[in-house]
């Protein structure tokens, strides 16, 4: 008996120059460990020690008999995968997952919160950050952007939206692709696109080509926080998870405060650029949309620095790389604390059973698109697999809570994000228009106008042989008025119409009058010669300073949200804090009611955002830890996702209603805000629950 298995362990023991080397990776693989005589024992032992320190190449000596059953144990099985039931081989993964998730929250305890995680956290802040200046880039520039690329309206609106529908694929897509092909990588490559395309943006002439860059740009942002997420929460232990991820969305603050900050620092300054004859211009609009790119930059090239992340590589079976990292992030944090002789005691970690089947074409199938065509197909088939595993029974009740909770909080955030400033510029409208300067029946001859008529209304007036140079209308109305031999140059006008006039041998020269701002008009022996070139739209005069004001107001509001949201997380739970904040939320919708000023607008704007923030966080935090590892960035990706759908119908529906009702906005996204707050409640508690 003792030497039944001889032919087996000649296969994988070969005999080298005087020593053993395994046939393959050098770990036995036979039946039964076959008994050795003493002359072999002898033989292979001679001129070494027990104690002798094992180096690369020499076989040291039989494996101890428990070593050999311990690894048949786990190994055996595998011979007969290509038999067994796939039902049952998930089965046994899932055990392995369940196995693998308590080892791996013991190891990260082991590892400790120290200087690592610490630095990650700035990391990935920056790429947060990246994301939270995005929303704000459109609509800071559109007041100037317009002018430079003869925006209309509807262009103006669907430049608002592309950024959004962007972000939208974007979270989907890349926030799948992690989960294959890993957090690092995915986040890398998001950050990549829309560092490049932001930067390719500033410098872009036409509106297709802008509105192409920023969807693009738009669609790589939109992956960085699934990934970000999911990342981060996968170095965290169970007792600093929510705490700290809820620390790590203050980023998304930071990135709005920027944005304001450098908007209000950069664009007013109109002439800050250059230009090359009449068709290329670089103005300061330009300038602050590099700026905007500066966090992304950042945190891509820190992100070449970390490692990536190890949950997910034992997820894949990579364990060694998997171990390694740990050993650093244990390293790091007790070198940091002044304990360097700590050592990290870890020796194996479980790894769930590898049941996904991978293509591998060799270099010599096909032509390279074919093998690039295979891969791309195979891996996104891969990420339609989790899509669909994310609805499957065990799953499907949380997924579809989840994404109403997302899709009622985006739509009442959002839309009421973009309605507030709305809201403050009509009420600045009306007080504008009630000082309105209304002149009848004057008459002026021989005067030479060279200043600025601003906010009047010239009603049955004559004007005989008068000059109107170098001069500036902003939202000047003539009406049933008469212009004989008059002169006009070098006028630029906002806002500004001829009605029912007659105009009697009069020059227009070097001026942005065109004739659709001459209305029922008639024209005699009038000449218009050499129009200013440019868009044939109305300019803004100046930026408007309250975009920028309400913004960073609204930004900052959210500081005290941030900090008590952090703190209370792990104290009162995830879902307490989701109904609660979005109850809460929907009560300061109803003091919107008794908004009827600017001032009183913007202080029920902070107290709404200050209100919902520690909604997001919570949404947050819950969404990384209701989905095992191999499905978290594909489940948040889905969710974001619907998110900024949800944005998008909430930026079209709130702001049409501007000036019209304030009752509609109001009640939709209290009611919305309640139905989410309500069934946020039925969800399940995770704050004692270990990363799957």
């Amino acid at each position: 008996d003792g030497y039944r298995n001889t032919n087996q362990v000649s296969d994988d023991y070969r005999y080298q120059d005087g020593s053993y080397d395994g046939a393959n990776d050098g770990y036995y693989r036979g039946g039964e460990e076959p008994a050795q005589e003493e002359d072999a024992q002898s033989d292979v032992t001679e001129g070494h020690d027990e104690d002798d320190e094992v180096y690369e190449g020499e076989y040291q000596g039989i494996p101890h008999p428990d070593d050999i059953k311990e690894k048949q144990k786990k190994r055996g099985p595998a011979v007969d995968d290509e038999y067994r039931d796939r039902a049952d081989l998930m089965a046994e993964r899932m055990e392995d997952e369940e196995q693998l998730a308590h080892q791996y929250e013991n190891i990260i305890e082991e590892c400790g919160h120290g200087r690592f995680q610490w630095t990650l956290f700035f990391v990935l802040g920056l790429a947060l950050m990246a994301d939270g200046v995005e929303v704000f880039v459109v609509g800071f520039v559109l007041p100037s952007a317009e002018k430079d690329m003869c925006l209309s309206s509807s262009n103006k609106g669907m430049l608002g939206l592309i950024v959004y529908l962007g972000m939208m694929v974007g979270a989907v897509l890349l926030g799948g692709l992690a989960d294959k092909l890993g957090r690092k990588q995915c986040l890398i490559i998001s950050l990549a696109i829309n560092a490049a395309f932001a930067f390719l943006s500033s410098f872009v002439q036409g509106y297709g080509f802008f509105l192409f860059c920023r969807l693009i740009s738009g669609l790589g942002i939109g992956g960085t926080l699934p990934i970000v997420f999911a990342y981060f929460s996968e170095f965290l232990s169970r007792e600093k998870r929510g705490e700290h991820l809820s620390w790590l969305c203050m980023f998304w603050m930071i990135g709005g405060i920027y944005a304001s900050a450098m908007a209000w620092s950069i664009i007013p300054h109109y002439g800050w650029g250059f230009s090359m004859g009449t068709k290329y211009h670089f103005h300061s609009w330009r300038v602050f949309v590099l700026v905007c790119a500066l966090p992304c930059v950042a945190s891509l090239v820190a992100l070449k620095f970390m490692p990536e992340s190890p949950r997910f590589l034992l997820e894949i079976g990579k364990h060694d790389e998997a171990w390694m990292i740990l050993k650093q992030v244990h390293d790091t944090n007790m070198r940091a604390k002044g304990e360097p002789e700590r050592v990290f005691t870890v020796s194996y970690i479980k790894t769930p059973k590898q049941v996904d089947e991978f293509i591998e074409i060799q270099s010599s199938t096909g032509t390279w698109y074919q093998r690039w065509l295979v891969r791309i197909t195979t891996t996104l088939k891969q990420v339609w697999d989790n899509v669909l595993y994310c609805l499957t029974a065990q799953y499907r009740m949380n997924t579809l809570m989840l994404a109403v909770v997302w899709f009622t909080m985006a739509l009442s955030y959002y839309g009421l994000i973009v309605w507030f400033p709305d809201m403050i510029r009509y009420f600045q409208d009306e007080a504008y228009e009630s000082r309105v300067k209304i002149f009848d029946e004057e008459e002026v001859s021989h005067f030479t106008f060279n200043f600025t008529l601003e906010n009047q209304i010239h009603r049955n007036g004559e004007y005989r042989n008068d000059k109107f140079i170098g001069m500036k209308f902003k939202e000047v109305r003539f009406e049933d008025s008469l212009f004989e031999d008059c002169y006009f140059e070098d006028v630029r006008s906002s806002e500004t119409f001829f009605e029912n006039c007659t105009i009697i041998s009069t020059v227009f020269y070097n001026t942005d009058l065109y004739e659709h701002k001459f209305i029922n008009c008639r024209l005699i022996n009038t000449t218009f010669m050499s129009e200013k070139e440019g868009c044939h739209i109305d300019f803004e005069e100046d930026n408007d300073f309250l975009i920028y004001l309400v913004s960073f107001l609204g930004s900052l509001s959210v500081l005290p949200g941030n900090i008590i949201s952090a703190l209370l997380m792990d104290k009162i739970g995830r879902i307490k804090m989701i109904g609660g904040s979005m109850l809460i939320s929907a009560v300061c919708c109803f003091f919107l009611f008794f908004g009827n000023s600017e001032s009183a607008m913007i202080g029920w704007q902070c107290l709404f955002c200050g209100a919902s923030i520690a909604a997001w966080n919570a949404l947050d935090v819950i969404t990384v830890e209701l989905y095992p590892t191999n499905k978290r960035a594909t489940a948040f990706g889905i969710l974001n996702g619907l998110c900024k759908f949800g944005a998008i119908l909430g930026n079209s529906i709130f702001s049409s209603f501007v000036g019209i009702t304030k009752v509609v906005p109001i009640l939709l996204a209290s009611s919305a805000l309640v139905g989410g707050g309500l069934l946020a409640l039925r969800l399940p508690e995770t704050r004692e629950q270990v990363l799957m």
